[in-house]
């Protein structure tokens, strides 16, 4: 089954620009992990704002769950998308605990489903007995698992990774790799994740895709 369908996608910044994205195609399979891997510039951060319904594009459609989110005639605000984002800084709210991170997300669920679903993810994650912290008070893995569950949470038709691995050292990095394959592949998420480091997408993703040529 297709979940992502990206259709001749095209982006420019300014009318008398080149475009970042030319006509940019993907099909992506639910519950599949696709890297997208180019240098800076290349329009990899660029594809998942337009994802997420953050920019328009100047042609071209997207399709997500069998549903057209965006073409030349139609356009779905972002909020109304089922979209997940992780981002290079976690963006993690520091007055909020862990859970209440976590839980954010879930405001429209029913207390007790919502109460569930809370330590589903923390089990999901391994940071049950982290609920009770504050970003300041975790680790820089540890916040990158509490920002990739509040993401999860809410059940989204994709998740957006964008370079999540930035900020983490290396022998961390190395750690984290492994695991976010894992807890993405148990969650069954269809992810799409953004790095300009192939070891990256090698060790997370089920394929790569190089932005800036031919696809």
């Amino acid at each position: 089954m297709v979940q992502l369908q990206l259709e001749n996608l095209t982006f420019r910044y300014a009318r008398k620009q080149p475009p970042v994205l030319d006509r940019f195609s993907l099909q992506m399979a639910k519950g599949e992990i696709v890297g997208l891997v180019g240098a800076s510039g290349s329009g990899k951060s660029t594809l998942l704002r337009l994802i997420a319904g953050l920019e328009l594009p100047e042609s071209g459609r997207i399709v997500l769950g069998g549903k057209l989110m965006t073409d030349e005639r139609v356009y779905i605000e972002p909020e109304k998308r089922g979209v997940g984002m992780v981002f290079q800084n976690y963006a993690l709210f520091p007055h909020l605990t862990a859970a209440e991170n976590i839980r954010f997300g879930l405001h429209r669920m029913p207390r007790e489903e919502r109460r569930n679903r809370l330590q589903e993810m923390l089990e999901l994650v391994e940071m049950r007995e982290y609920a009770d912290r504050y970003p300041h008070q975790l680790s820089g893995g540890q916040q990158q698992r509490i920002a990739l569950a509040r993401a999860l949470a809410p059940g989204p038709a994709v998740l957006l990774m964008d370079e999540p691995f930035s900020n983490l050292d290396a022998d961390l990095k190395e750690n984290i790799r492994g695991e976010l394959h894992d807890i993405l592949r148990t969650a069954g998420t269809t992810c799409l994740f953004v790095s300009h480091d192939r070891a990256d997408t090698e060790a997370v993703c089920d394929r790569a895709i190089v932005v800036g040529a031919s696809v």
